[in-house]
């Protein structure tokens, strides 16, 4: 039995029988918590002195498209329709087995940086078996804890399709990666959902994969597409359950929002991506106001940056922009304000791992749960003096200042450097990717590439 011993942080812990402690231990012992408080004696193969440092859960990232790492930054100046159109209409049936593989491993190894120790991989460009296969080893060899989300092929999400899912590849994948649902990387079924498949084939996907024991996750609400009031739909079916994650949810209707609540379903916002491609305000308050706290995600580093801090920083300001305009249109001062940086850490961490089915897990630093926790140096110029930790790691941290990252007890980052990764091999092998990909595409890595828009995804996301 290993066991490691972290001295003197400062702890959020996102528990209330633990609190936040100006000053605390955690002992870890193998995979687990084995011990939090204000003073843990014991013994340990290694103890680390993490005096300066504020330790936290592992964020959990509820949606990610990580095979698009290939393409980061390719889309930051594109519209949503230019988006489909390139990522749809033009890379993703170009992409190979191998560069699913590469942008998988490096997506998931960019979130481990990021101090994100559980990604929910939203993989819907399965194109063959090989494609799969490949995501799930790019999953697995990076040593997060992940969750593969199983999301059809490219040709399959031009909508409004009436294609149906290889669900002979999605039992496949089911049995031969994901025998048991307890190792570091499970499985999900990501549906194409109302918006971007029949109803008939929505059914088909939903009935399906909850007979293969998988939980479901759709993107509904996002943009003028998502207005055509997708939960209704959906439950006019009887698919609504507590076993879904709801994404974006940014024009969903207060019919919609009832039904989620109503059903237990939970939500993963994207607010970077949300209000830079025309998603629409963050869902936050009409989820809270509801009695849903959401989870945050990244979505795609195609447009946007592939850490939490920068999302939670979104979510803050896209939020609190909404009331504080409109008590400026009133004349009026807000007080209080509606969202504090605690909920956004909670939103980032404990929701996260709520929605993604491992609640029970992770998600909190709590006794008898996965050691995923990350150390945050606060020696550095942007966050001394602290005098608000929550406030700090929300508003003033970013992924330079994360120390160390665990995942079920096991070190991946220290002293602000991943482990056991050759970052400059890692480097040749995506460039190299990368280069291939777009030269079959025929298009160049300048960033001159602006698509002609998409007509029949004005109003959609994929």
């Amino acid at each position: 039995m290993s066991k490691i011993l972290i001295k003197n942080a400062t702890i959020l812990s996102m528990d209330p029988d633990v609190g936040e402690l100006h000053k605390g231990d955690i002992l870890i012992k193998d995979d687990k918590i084995a011990e939090i408080g204000p003073s843990v004696e014991a013994s340990a193969d290694e103890t680390i002195d993490a005096a300066g440092m504020i330790a936290i859960p592992g964020f959990v990232d509820t949606h990610r498209h990580t095979w698009q790492s290939l393409l980061r930054s390719t889309g930051a100046d594109w519209t949503l329709a230019q988006y489909f159109a390139g990522v749809r209409g033009v890379m993703g049936d170009l992409y190979t087995p191998n560069d699913m593989y590469v942008a998988n491993l490096l997506g998931s190894l960019e979130a481990l940086d990021a101090g994100i120790t559980t990604l929910y991989d939203w993989s819907h460009n399965n194109n063959t078996p090989d494609h799969s296969d490949a995501a799930v080893r790019g999953l697995k060899d990076a040593g997060m804890r992940a969750v593969f989300g199983y999301g059809n092929s490219n040709q399959e999400w031009f909508p409004v399709s009436d294609k149906p899912t290889d669900f002979d590849d999605v039992k496949r994948v089911r049995d031969t990666h994901f025998a048991s649902d307890d190792s570091l990387v499970t499985m999900s079924f990501a549906a194409r959902g109302p918006q971007f498949a029949t109803l008939d084939i929505t059914e088909e996907d939903f009935r399906k994969a909850r007979d293969l024991g998988l939980r479901i996750t759709v993107h509904v609400g996002d943009g003028l597409w998502g207005m055509s009031k997708p939960l209704v739909q959906l439950n006019d079916r009887g698919l609504l359950a507590d076993d879904t994650t709801y994404v974006h949810c940014t024009t969903l209707h207060d019919e919609d929002f009832k039904l989620m609540a109503d059903t237990g379903g939970t939500a993963s916002i994207s607010p970077d991506l949300e209000l830079n491609m025309g998603h629409g305000f963050p869902a936050t308050l009409k989820l809270l106001q509801y009695g849903i706290r959401p989870s945050i995600s990244i979505d795609i580093v195609t447009t946007v940056a592939g850490d939490m801090f920068n999302a939670m920083r979104a979510l803050l300001s896209g939020t609190r922009s909404v009331v504080n305009n409109a008590a400026l249109e009133e004349k009026r001062s807000v007080d209080p304000l509606p969202l504090m940086t605690r909920d956004v850490l909670e939103f980032a961490t404990l929701r996260g791992a709520i929605a993604s089915g491992l609640g029970d897990k992770t998600g909190s630093l709590s006794k008898g749960k996965q050691a995923d926790l990350v150390l945050i140096n606060t020696n550095s110029l942007n966050m001394f003096p602290i005098n608000h930790a929550p406030g700090a790691v929300v508003e003033a941290a970013h992924v330079g200042n994360i120390d160390s990252v665990f995942v079920a007890g096991k070190a991946r980052k220290r002293h602000g450097k991943l482990l056991d990764v050759d970052i400059a091999a890692l480097r040749e092998r995506v460039d190299t990717a990368r280069d291939g990909l777009f030269e079959r595409a025929g298009v160049p890595t300048d960033g001159s590439w602006l698509p002609r828009p998409y007509e029949a995804a004005e109003e959609s996301e994929f």
